[in-house]
């Protein structure tokens, strides 16, 4: 079922769509438990291919014991490996933890970067991880953070044609207001979570389908 409203271009749609995902989604916020910027940066690095979910019941130990960027510097590799296992991909993100922890001591003074070129020098940093660090712990807004859950809302709303995270942000960034970078983030992340998920979306219920050129095309 598709609608005049589905065929409009996508900058045009893109305010519609943020109103009705904030009246659907009020809270919307990032689901990552962390005290301190350090704690957002493990936590992001360790959510690639994992859940949120997951991952705080991770750090709920993992932060008792590593409280610095030293302790991930120095920390013993096959420990942390042991430490972050349930997050899959255990020992790459182990070896990434553990070698920005050493550029942190040893580049930055133990502080987290604030800026996009900075934190991409980080070992296991991509933008997304970059943009999320930067966005919540700094309000410093330099692009849109693409995950699994914005990579298939955006591009079921029609929203982009891209398959490539970086490509896709790039696209929402044309098309969103920059003021909206950070919501539309967090919005798409629920949306993804809640209702357009994976394999079979609830399109019934999606506040959305009006708008959505994939909406009741799922069997």
């Amino acid at each position: 079922m598709k609608t005049e409203a589905a065929n409009r271009n996508d900058e045009s749609k893109v305010p519609e769509i943020i109103e009705l995902l904030e009246k659907e989604f009020p809270d919307a916020r990032i689901a990552l438990h962390y005290s301190n910027t350090l704690e957002l940066l493990v936590a992001t690095i360790l959510s690639a291919q994992c859940t949120d979910e997951r991952v705080n019941l991770v750090t709920k130990t993992l932060f008792k014991k590593y409280r610095n960027a030293e302790d991930y510097a120095e920390a013993d590799l096959k420990e942390l490996e042991r430490d972050i296992r349930p997050t899959g991909f255990y020992r790459n993100k182990a070896k990434n933890i553990r070698n920005a922890g050493k550029m942190l001591v040893e580049r930055f003074h133990s502080q987290i970067p604030k800026t996009m070129d900075e934190m991409l020098e980080l070992p296991g940093v991509a933008r997304k991880t970059a943009n999320i660090v930067l966005q919540n712990a700094y309000g410093v807004v330099e692009g849109i953070a693409v995950d699994t859950h914005v990579r298939r809302t955006s591009q079921r709303l029609g929203l982009t044609e891209n398959a490539d995270p970086a490509k896709i942000e790039q696209d929402l960034m044309r098309i969103v207001p920059k003021n909206k970078w950070i919501r539309i983030t967090d919005l798409l992340i629920f949306l993804g979570r809640n209702v357009c998920v994976a394999k079979k979306p609830k399109c019934e219920i999606c506040v959305l389908n009006k708008l959505c050129p994939s909406a009741f095309t799922f069997k």
